[in-house]
């Protein structure tokens, strides 16, 4: 809940608030990319990195994971 708790009050801080902005957004979706491939956040996993640059970074693992996930199901539905 804290990550999704903390993404809202960024959401809100700086698309929503207007008093105090540096930027205005038109569109939720301009500021979505934004806060997804040029703000760096100093999450656990992100450090100093935007999400996209993470998530690229992480992929091969991810792939990886689904691959012995479905490996796992294939064995399961064969016993």
């Amino acid at each position: 809940n804290g990550i999704c708790e903390r993404f809202h009050k960024t959401m809100l801080d700086e698309f929503y608030s207007i008093a105090f902005r540096k930027k205005i957004y038109l569109t939720l979706d301009e500021w979505l990319i934004r806060y997804n491939t040029q703000r760096t956040h100093q999450g656990k996993r992100c450090q100093g990195k935007t999400p996209m640059e993470t998530f690229k970074e992480n992929l091969p693992l991810a792939k990886e994971k689904m691959l012995d996930m479905k490996e796992k199901d294939r064995l399961a539905l064969a016993a």
